[in-house]
């Protein structure tokens, strides 16, 4: 049996005493294509937060192909292959949008140890920007101010930064939210894409969508794994239905 990509053991989190992520347990195949849903407060962010380090787990574990990283900071955890995109978007306006990707292949690079050093000046770094804006359809918009860009557009620009790291575990926070039907099927387009190489975890709230990309599902609901299983399995748990799907 193969070890797991993204393994979560018993992972807790309480704020003010009030648990976010309880006792959340979850295994993600080399590969594979998982997908957390559940409604508002349900805990998705903040276990995405707790596996990319971004908050600091109470109790549990969080384990890359096998390795600990649940003490890790989240450059750390970066740097073993994780990558994620965030709910809000987390872009330089007013700087190109080549330049926002180079930060991001910036951030794994021993170069980001030599601030002084003109970031234009960089080849090596473009050449990955750009074939990662390429991959997502935005290369021909590199040298526009974010700024400049549309909502879609950036989102777009999220997932290309998050490629840019090559990641072998990647975590996607609701990259289809506030697109339209054009933008969404774009995005999934590029999704697919994708090489089985790189395992994904993806938070969505557009179910139609999400259910057709993901092979298996966990459903989340005040910080508990509730159901989890196959599409066909989560979509008929009366659980599922209860508290997500409203049927």
């Amino acid at each position: 049996m193969s070890v797991p990509a993204l393994a979560v053991r018993q992972l807790c989190k309480s704020f003010g005493g009030l648990p976010a992520t309880d006792n959340v347990s979850l295994e993600v195949a080399p590969g594979e294509r998982r997908l957390v849903i559940g409604p508002n407060g349900a805990g998705k962010t903040t276990l995405f937060n707790l596996i990319s380090g971004d908050l600091r787990a109470d109790a549990g574990s969080v384990r890359l192909f096998g390795e600990e990283m649940v003490k890790l900071r989240p450059d750390q955890r970066a740097h073993r292959g994780l990558a994620r995109t965030y709910q809000i978007i987390t872009l330089f306006p007013r700087d190109s949008l080549v330049r926002n990707v180079m930060l991001s292949v910036l951030g794994l690079s021993p170069r980001r140890w030599h601030a002084w050093r003109p970031l234009p000046g960089s080849g090596e770094l473009r050449d990955k920007a750009l074939a990662a804006l390429a991959r997502v359809g935005l290369e021909p918009l590199a040298e526009r101010a974010v700024s400049e860009l549309s909502y879609g557009e950036k989102r777009r620009a999220e997932i290309a930064m998050a490629l840019a790291q090559n990641p072998r575990v990647l975590l996607l926070d609701e990259p289809l939210a506030g697109l339209s039907v054009e933008e969404r099927k774009v995005v999934q387009s590029l999704l697919e894409a994708i090489p089985r190489d790189m395992t994904i975890v993806m938070i969505e709230h557009d179910t139609d969508a999400a259910l057709a990309f993901a092979e298996r599902i966990t459903v989340l609901h005040y910080g508990n794994v509730i159901v989890e299983g196959t599409r066909a399995e989560v979509v008929a748990h009366p659980r599922t239905r209860e508290v997500y799907l409203g049927a």
